[in-house]
């Protein structure tokens, strides 16, 4: 696993070559059905369960994707991670991107 940071280095490590930019992305569909009844919950107020839910499976998504991307750049950490959430057409859609970077042994 790639060390993935959302600071610009890694305590106790330094730098040693910068690759350039990784970038991950994940999009997911939002039922319609379950959309309602969230919204429904928003209305009457408390979490919608199923909407945290689905940010979690793009998130997760996502780390998998930027950590499976930066090893094939070859890089040991992500620096300066940087995160965009939002929502369109019925869809959700979560972007990583950071600095791929090997680390001096």
């Amino acid at each position: 696993m790639t060390l993935i940071m959302t600071i610009p280095e890694v305590p106790g490590h330094q730098i040693d070559r910068v690759l350039g930019v990784v970038t991950a992305e994940s999009v997911q569909g939002v039922n319609i059905v379950k959309d309602v009844f969230a919204a429904v919950r928003d209305v009457v107020g408390g979490r919608s369960a199923t909407l945290e839910n689905m940010l979690r499976q793009c998130r997760d998504d996502c780390m998998r994707e930027l950590d499976e991307n930066a090893r094939r750049m070859g890089a040991d950490a992500v620096v300066g991670l940087r995160s965009d959430y939002f929502s369109a057409n019925n869809m959700m859609i979560l972007t990583l991107m950071g600095t791929a970077v090997t680390l001096r042994r």
